[in-house]
């Protein structure tokens, strides 16, 4: 028998009654009624209550110990009376009545309470994560995460995949995000790189024949963090298929989320098939590349009508004839909405550093339609009609605009949506809605240097025929490269690989990249596909964001075990630190001042 324990702090129920039991864990709660003392003994798998009275002479040691002491105790198990059961746990119908007690970890006073899950700042979270790890919603967090990946790697392997691990010290690349780099002892002066993503090596085992490859990878990237992008690390489902096209990729992908949802969530799934949004379109519905289809509201171009003579809304008119984009929000049977509903709007999107955001809502006068609201008086039936008919709207809407030229406006119309839509309260929080984003295009235009760089992931298959394919006009191409998004969080990137070398230099010299660069920037990478490459592609969905969504959570902090502050430091852990003379002579390197 184990000397710590016969049972876990969420076994013991009224078939245990009478038994002699040991348990061990941490000093939850404390409770002292006098003649009686409660304690809440914890787990990592629950909560049992134990009872200790006044003549118990264990009972003096228990009333001074700190919560979070470690201890064992010895004890007999009894049926709660009928009034106290507790119903919100497995345990609740027992308590321990004590019998002996040891100490197997004592404590210092705490930095922060472990029974509560109250907000705690970051700095104090972090660097006592331990502790903080303890508190029940985010050790539950961490407990989904271990499932989660669990659940993958079995699905993964229903599906036909193998698991592969693939290096850690590799090469630099000139595309992505920065480096983490490290130098090299037996290669003075030279530097390996910490993989950004397995991109290049899960193509080359594709090269090497085998068929269907995934992995729970590690990635780094020298990116400042977001609430949903820690800085440093983090963890992608990574995937690589043969013998696929895009549908091929869509398949497995939707079979795969549909049932972890459906096993980690009672939330229902809006979609089983995943709608496909070509990327422009997205933007003009959506006004961003991450829509929250959720959200019923949809974006309108009312640029056309402005040339109009009897719109008088001289501002919008005079914006549009210098190249501004008008776009308009249409929000249902809104008209009788107090003034405050519009106002506080308005008042939001002026605290974004916007001019705010013009309305007016639709109503009926005899036999006219008029606008009211304070743009109202600007628009004439006739133009309120073609309003309504561009953008689907009826009597007793009302329709937010905003002008800006193309850069702004559909970071302006995408954040407004998502906050009209929580006012109104018409985003299903008990649904997750899933869509794949298609068609991006190859490249894009560097608005400062007019250069033209990759859009995306350089290794995408162009659409049309590779070996007749127009490059006259690069910004026009667009590739076979997708996003999965739920919920407005993009869980992943992917594409159907471009495996044909010489239609690579073609692209890459497009973005300025001649052969020669090519050569040695992925040398590992032209090699192989010179050498009968199949077509091949894949995806690589966030495992954090995926738990994120889950569980719940706003930040990647609360499904991450050990994660950096904000500053990419581990405050826990004191990294990064500085390294000694001795070390640094091993590496050949100096530390050098400051660069400014």
């Amino acid at each position: 028998m184990n000397k710590y324990r016969t049972h876990n702090c969420n076994e013991l129920n009224k078939k245990h009654v009478n038994k002699n039991v040991l348990l061990s864990g941490w000093v939850h709660k404390k409770r002292d009624h006098g003649n009686l003392l409660f304690i809440d003994l914890r787990d990592n798998f629950g909560f049992t209550q134990c009872i200790v009275d006044k003549g118990n002479k264990n009972f003096s040691k228990l009333e001074k110990i700190p919560l979070e002491t470690v201890i064992k105790i010895e004890g007999n198990v009894l049926e709660r009376t009928p009034e106290t059961v507790n119903k919100e746990i497995p345990t609740g119908q027992i308590e321990i009545k004590i019998n002996a007690i040891q100490i197997l970890g004592k404590t210092k006073e705490l930095p922060l309470p472990v029974f509560s899950d109250q907000e705690y700042a970051e700095e104090i979270r972090l660097k006592y994560r331990f502790l903080d790890l303890r508190r029940k919603k985010i050790h539950s967090n961490i407990i989904l995460r271990s499932k989660v990946i669990s659940f993958i790697r079995k699905e993964m392997e229903k599906l036909g995949f193998n698991e592969f691990q693939t290096p850690i010290l590799t090469s630099s690349s000139p595309e992505g995000a920065r480096d983490f780099l490290v130098p090299s002892r037996l290669n003075p002066g030279k530097f390996y790189a910490l993989p950004q993503a397995p991109q290049q090596f899960k193509q080359l085992i594709m090269v090497s024949g085998f068929d269907r490859y995934f992995q729970i990878a590690p990635c780094f990237r020298d990116e400042d963090a977001r609430a949903d992008r820690s800085p440093g690390e983090f963890y992608q489902l990574d995937i690589e298929m043969s013998f696929v096209e895009q549908d091929d990729i869509f398949e497995v992908i939707e079979k795969l989320m549909v049932s972890l949802f459906k096993n980690f969530s009672k939330k229902k799934m809006m979609f089983e098939k995943f709608p496909r949004i070509p990327f422009k379109e997205s933007m003009n519905k959506y006004g961003t590349d991450k829509p929250d289809l959720r959200n019923p509201l949809l974006i309108h171009d009312i640029s056309e009508i402005f040339s109009r003579e009897d719109i008088t809304f001289e501002i919008f008119k005079r914006l549009s004839k210098s190249g501004s984009l008008i776009k308009a929000i249409v929000t249902k049977k809104t008209i009788n909405k107090p003034r405050s509903f519009f106002d506080n709007i308005d008042k939001w999107a002026k605290e974004q550093g916007w001019n705010g955001l013009a309305y007016l809502s639709i109503e009926k006068d005899g036999n006219q339609l008029a606008g009211k609201g304070p743009i109202g008086k600007f628009f004439s039936s006739d133009s309120l009609k073609k309003i309504m008919k561009i953008t689907n709207a009826e009597i007793g809407d009302s329709i937010f605009m905003s002008c800006s030229k193309e850069n702004d406006i559909y970071e302006i119309m995408s954040k407004s949506r998502n906050k009209i839509g929580e006012d109104l309260n018409i985003i299903d929080k008990a649904a997750f809605a899933f869509c794949w984003i298609t068609d991006f295009p190859i490249f894009e235009l560097d608005k400062e240097t007019s250069k033209i760089n990759f859009s995306h992931n350089p290794f995408s298959m162009p659409q049309g025929d590779p070996n007749n394919l127009d490059l006259s006009k690069p910004l026009d191409l667009k590739a076979y490269q997708y996003d999965i998004v739920c919920n407005g969080v993009e869980l992943s990137s992917g594409a159907i690989r471009n495996h044909i070398p010489e239609l690579m230099y073609k692209l890459f010299s497009i973005a300025g990249y001649d052969k020669n660069v090519v050569n040695e920037k992925f040398s590992g990478m032209i090699n192989a596909l010179s050498y009968g490459a199949p077509p091949h592609g894949g995806i690589a969905p966030g495992i954090d964001r995926i738990v994120m969504l889950l569980a719940d959570e706003k930040n990647i902090r609360e499904v991450t075990m050990f994660p950096m502050n904000q500053n990419a430091q581990d405050l826990m852990m004191n990294a990064p630190s500085d390294i000694n003379e001795k070390q640094l002579k091993e590496l050949n390197l100096k530390i050098l001042n400051k660069i400014d």
